[in-house]
């Protein structure tokens, strides 16, 4: 049982009801009300978020996998798609998702398709989901389509996993660094400073001055600092979610020296991967390329599959639509034209997403070899410089005294 926060009115006196009651679904909920005598303005589940996307109510790649293999396995059993949608429902324990599969079930009671019904619920169920799902309706293979959904669901989550891994040791290092660096700047150079100004005549070098108006600067404009540094991260992350803003961000990620090749062998892995369980479900070519380009979550590549679909759609094979584009890995249209020769391109699509998902763990492996040594050699180079601003006076009071 669900628990939903209503509004109503009475019927009688026209009054206005907020409260709370507990219903298997929103049509379950507005029916007990409307044997209450209420009429239903608004039915909420308790604690939703205004949609799926909130933190706290997100429904996770892998609640995503439970739910199509558990869906598969009990379509495949043989039970009614309605009694397998409640039983999932059933078994799920995030809120959000109890209540989008339970609007999905009552479209589907309604008479919709249940492609039709969760298309209706883009943040959980995206543009591939769905068309694998209708694919499957079409050919009747429902429950194989729901399975090949859970195996590229949790390949997919697995690579964009690894690529997030291998940037959080980096970052964590770096963050390290500057927070030692602002400590010494901030603590151990005002003392300095200070043994310096009790000394008649001493003088310090011009390198340690230089770092000590840093270090007066961070000591009293340190809120000014944080407030310049969210002002930069809010315009930043909202100018890269704008059109030319995506476009820049994207180019970076495929051209910048060492995560460059990396990013090219996601795309080129999720591209196929991808259009490897659409082609293996039946969806049509043309079909199968517009939904590919809504999931790859780059533009410039996004833009060269549909373009390629343009002349798909003029008579081109794939492989030749594809050779050439700069936004492609050679060996992917060359795979693709063996694929199209022999009558097995879902299979070669398949050996290619292998191959380029491979092909990412060697390139992650190898960046991260290669970011471990600048990484120390950086973190080397701002040791030596805080400590020689903090010795260089050190040493040169120590000659003076020996002058003396």
């Amino acid at each position: 049982m669900l628990t939903y926060v209503y509004t109503a009115r009475e019927s009688a006196s026209g009054k206005r009801i907020q409260a709370e009651i507990e219903a298997e679904d929103e049509r379950a909920a507005a029916k007990i009300l409307m044997e209450r005598g209420l009429a239903p303005l608004d039915i909420t589940l308790k604690g939703e978020k205004k949609g799926p996307g909130g933190f706290l109510g997100r429904v996770t790649t892998k609640q995503r996998v439970i739910f199509s293999r558990q869906l598969s396995t009990l379509i495949n059993a043989g039970l009614p798609l309605v009694q397998s949608l409640e039983h999932v429902r059933g078994q799920t324990q995030n809120k959000n998702f109890q209540a989008i599969i339970s609007k999905v079930i009552n479209d589907v009671e309604a008479g919709s398709a249940l492609s039709d019904a969760m298309a209706r619920h883009p943040k959980v169920f995206d543009t591939v989901y769905v068309s694998l799902i209708a694919a499957g309706e079409t050919s009747g293979t429902l429950d194989k389509s729901l399975e090949r959904l859970a195996n590229q669901q949790e390949k997919d989550a697995e690579i964009i996993s690894k690529v997030r891994g291998a940037m959080v040791y980096p970052l964590i290092v770096i963050f390290v660094m500057i927070a030692v660096v602002t400590f010494m700047l901030v603590t151990v150079l005002p003392q300095v400073e200070n043994l310096y100004s009790s000394l008649p005549g001493a003088q310090l070098p011009v390198f340690t001055r230089i770092l000590l108006a840093v270090s007066s600067f961070i000591r009293h404009f340190w809120w000014l600092i944080l407030i310049l540094l969210g002002v930069a991260v809010f315009l930043t992350t909202r100018w890269a979610r704008t059109g030319p803003g995506k476009e820049v961000v994207d180019k970076l990620k495929m051209k910048t020296w060492p995560i460059g090749p990396l990013f090219m062998k996601l795309y080129m892995a999720r591209f196929a991967r991808t259009a490897s369980t659409l082609v293996s479900s039946g969806v049509p070519m043309l079909t199968m390329m517009s939904t590919t380009s809504n999931a790859i979550n780059n533009v410039h590549v996004a833009r060269s599959i549909n373009e390629a679909a343009e002349k798909v759609k003029g008579g081109k094979a794939l492989s030749d639509a594809l050779a050439g584009d700069p936004n492609f890995l050679d060996l992917v249209p060359n795979m693709i034209k063996i694929g199209e020769q022999s009558g097995s391109l879902q299979d070669m699509l398949g050996k290619v997403a292998d191959y380029y998902e491979k092909e990412v763990d060697n390139q992650i492996k190898s960046i991260s070899t290669l970011i471990e040594p600048i990484l120390m050699i950086a973190i080397g180079i701002v040791a030596l410089i805080i400590v020689a601003a903090v010795l260089l006076p050190i040493y040169g009071l120590a000659g003076k005294n020996l002058i003396k």
